[in-house]
């Protein structure tokens, strides 16, 4: 016994049951009569069962208890098939990209690359966060983003591309700060600015006192241009209202961080090497 299902038999079956007969039928599905009874026979044949009852004389049909029984199933299967030709028939739902940015680094030029890429991009649906380095490896490992920008010292770990980033000494433009102990502006723990901070004015052998903590870059720069305390701060990151310090002033220079891109633990989508390509490309 072959169970064949073919769509256009159990189309034909449903009509016939739902229009009592087969010259209705036959103009519903666009079939002449010899047609649908031929289909219903080999629908029949391939069932090994009688699915209809025919009344000659009034020319109407009616269900056996295995047609009953099919017709459930029969309708179920044709809305099925509609129902996927439909999604078929639309675009194809944009694949997503999940991207860690660091908490300082989501500038205007970023923001601008990436609605670039969204917008040259359409079947790519890009969703970006930002966070601290140390969180965006956490979010990483986790699978719950695919690429991440994160500030590191250089070389630490593999990477799908890295640019060198470089470090200043600020504080503010038109007040002189105490110098023991260095009242510093910085980043929450775990910031690598905040780190190399602390450890440089170890080692010069002064004393340091935390004067100022900020989630966000305005917030250190502000702080730095009232007054507040210094910060080692990004090159690109400051401010009119900030002063550079050297050597001659008590603080040396600091050798460049790094700003890598990276992938989590699992493999990349298409989408998602293709939003690396062009950051590789485009970031430095």
């Amino acid at each position: 016994m072959s169970f064949g299902f073919d769509l256009d038999l159990l189309k034909t079956f449903a009509a016939v049951v739902d229009c009592g007969g087969f010259t209705k039928a036959a103009e519903r599905v666009h079939l002449t009569q010899s047609t649908v009874s031929q289909q219903i026979k080999k629908l029949e044949l391939n069932i090994g069962s009688a699915l209809l009852r025919r009344d000659k004389s009034s020319g109407t049909v009616e269900t056996t208890e295995a047609g009953e029984l099919l017709l459930s199933y029969a309708r179920r299967i044709l809305a099925t098939a509609a129902e996927a030709a439909e999604v078929m028939r639309k675009p194809f739902a944009p694949r997503t990209v999940r991207l860690g940015v660091p908490e300082d680094f989501a500038g205007r030029r970023l923001i601008d690359l990436l609605s670039g890429f969204s917008a040259a991009s359409p079947h790519i649906r890009l969703d970006t966060v930002s966070g601290w380095s140390t969180e965006l490896r956490r979010q990483l490992d986790a699978g719950e983003i695919d690429l991440a920008l994160i500030k590191r010292e250089p070389g630490n770990g593999q990477c799908l591309a890295s640019w060198k980033e470089k470090l200043v000494w600020v504080q503010c433009a038109t007040r002189s700060i105490e110098a023991d102990p260095v009242p510093l502006a910085v980043f929450p723990v775990g910031c690598i600015y905040r780190d190399r901070a602390i450890r440089a004015i170890e080692q010069s052998g002064r004393r340091w006192r935390i004067a100022y903590t900020s989630q966000g870059l305005i917030g250190v720069q502000a702080a730095v241009a009232s007054g507040l305390g210094i910060s080692l701060l990004p090159s690109d990151a400051v401010l009119s209202e900030h002063r550079q310090l050297g050597p001659a002033d008590g603080f040396d220079d600091q050798p460049a961080s790094e700003i890598a891109l990276v992938k989590g633990r699992a493999s990349l989508s298409k989408e998602a090497k293709s939003l690396g390509g062009f950051l590789a490309n485009n970031l430095g």
